[in-house]
């Protein structure tokens, strides 16, 4: 099988880390296809970022189903233009936020999500109202600690992630951690020998939840909310995402 993590930010250091990662966990017949869009942010941490991320991630989307993709993991922790992806997709699409969310209440009674702005926890939050995992997320923690950071040499963001996650299992009653960004994968496996806890990487739980969705045959409904769009007229920039029938 073929699958395809997009990084929907065109930060290529992240995309490759993410990859690795993806590949870490795969099944031996699974063949990761790890992109990041030709247009969009460096990083993702507003609503205006996250709008702008999305072309460039339906581009991708298009790119997959003509090359025969099978599932798609979107690895933002926004899940951004999630839904989108799944409208234009055959096979199954998977957020990473949405995925982290619900194995983490598979395996504890409470988590929390660690991220990196301030800022952008309201949407955590949203995420976790809309998916059904509110009464499983004891808090929702910043670093402030931008994107970018993570992939600076020498940089002290992983000490300043772990020393979040030690309070959060200390102050939020959490038994495990949801780490809130695709950047922060390689620092799963370390953080969880660090505080002797489970901790939730998304692009990891994505991919194996693809994985699974694919081996089991099940694809995205196209009957009802998620059938393809309607063709019709795009003009001006937006020109290229004119869809047929």
């Amino acid at each position: 099988m073929r699958i395809k993590i997009i990084n929907p930010n065109t930060t290529w250091s992240m995309t490759e880390k993410i990859g690795a990662c993806a590949r870490a966990v795969a099944h031996a017949g699974t063949e990761i296809v790890a992109v990041s869009p030709a247009m969009g942010p460096a990083s993702i941490e507003s609503h205006y970022d996250e709008a702008l991320a999305v072309p460039g991630l339906l581009q991708e989307i298009a790119a997959g189903e003509r090359d025969g993709i099978d599932g798609y993991v979107i690895a933002c922790f926004g899940d951004p233009g999630l839904k989108a992806a799944r409208e234009l997709a055959r096979g199954p699409v998977v957020g990473i936020a949405e995925a982290a969310m619900h194995l983490a209440s598979m395996i504890g009674s409470r988590f929390s999500v660690v991220t990196t702005l301030g800022r952008t926890m309201g949407q955590a939050w949203h995420l976790a109202e809309i998916y059904g995992m509110e009464r499983f997320c004891a808090n929702v923690r910043a670093c402030e600690l931008p994107v970018l950071e993570l992939e600076e040499p020498g940089s002290n963001a992983r000490e300043r992630i772990v020393e979040e996650c030690r309070r959060a299992l200390e102050e939020d009653g959490a038994d495990c951690i949801v780490l809130g960004c695709a950047g922060m994968t390689d620092l799963c496996e370390h953080i969880e020998q660090v505080l002797g806890v489970p901790v939730i990487d998304g692009v990891a739980a994505g991919t194996k939840l693809i994985e699974s969705l694919v081996t089991l045959k099940l694809r995205t409904s196209k009957h009802g909310e998620l059938a393809k769009p309607l063709p019709k007229p795009m003009i001006g920039a937006l020109e290229g995402f004119t869809l047929t029938r």
